[in-house]
């Protein structure tokens, strides 16, 4: 138990660091140079747990008792010995499974973002080869190191599968969010001296001699907040053409944070 638990901690330390590095990296920022804790990769890689994933998750948990559930619904002894040998069968082709993974790692272009079945059906395979319907009939006993070797490879591959999951999910949600700034918090930028905010949307003022903050720059919205750095985006950003902006808030800067625009049909109230 101990063992699974590390793994599932590493795996969520995993996912959340790939997530966060994908969503980040498409605004051309370092997961690192932001400042992201190991909390915060934990707490992302839940992004990954949808209704889907937890649906999968019960039905992988529940199918090696399928012939007891159904036993205790009253169904047939015939048809619950017919879904147990179903199961068992396709427990011992399990090499067929690894194979189908390997075919499909050879076709990583067509399947863009299918790729994550290729991995998954090694380490499926891998997983089913260890179980007692698939040994029953081998010709040998199956050596410790053996089957430690091949759970070490399966929980690679599971990584695997997270890592391309969490990657694709990253950079789609960034892709959401350039999409829709203007929902995002809006920053004001007020300067003693003048900056090199420039870019689509960006509303740049000078507010006159005689003031300590004499240059305002609008237009901006808050990316994310790490140590007194605000990272910011002009709203017109693009990612083939444009910068993301760090501005340290200091004595010579003051930053006023302010709501963005509701998305459409949002409640007003307060």
């Amino acid at each position: 138990m101990l063992g699974a638990g590390s793994f599932v901690v590493a795996l969520m330390l995993y996912a959340g660091y790939l997530y966060i590095d994908a969503f980040y990296s498409y605004f051309h920022l370092g997961t690192f140079a932001v400042g992201f804790d190991s909390l915060e990769f934990a707490l992302r890689s839940l992004r990954l747990v949808t209704l889907p994933v937890f649906a999968a998750l019960a039905v992988l948990v529940l199918i090696p008792y399928t012939p007891d559930l159904l036993a205790l619904l009253g169904v047939p002894e015939r048809r619950v010995r017919a879904v147990r040998e179903f199961g068992h069968t396709l427990a011992r082709l399990h090499p067929f499974l690894i194979v189908a993974g390997v075919v499909l790692m050879a076709l990583w272009q067509p399947l863009r973002g299918l790729n994550w079945l290729a991995p998954l059906c090694v380490a499926v395979g891998l997983l089913l080869g260890q179980t007692s319907a698939a040994t029953a009939r081998s010709l040998r006993r199956r050596r410790a190191w053996e089957r430690a070797v091949s759970l070490v490879v399966a929980g690679v591959f599971l990584m695997w599968v997270v890592a391309l999951a969490a990657g694709d999910l990253g950079r789609r949600d960034a892709r959401r969010t350039s999409h829709r700034l203007v929902n995002r918090v809006a920053v004001v930028v007020l300067s003693t001296e003048r900056l090199s905010l420039t870019g689509p949307g960006v509303v740049d003022e000078n507010l006159g001699e005689g003031l300590r903050y004499r240059y305002r720059y609008s237009g901006l919205r808050l990316l994310v907040e790490r140590d007194h750095r605000y990272y910011v985006l002009p709203l017109g950003w693009r990612k083939d053409r444009d910068a993301t902006f760090v501005i340290e808030d200091d004595e010579s800067v003051r930053v006023e944070l302010r709501p963005g625009v509701r998305p459409h049909g949002a409640s007003t109230r307060g």
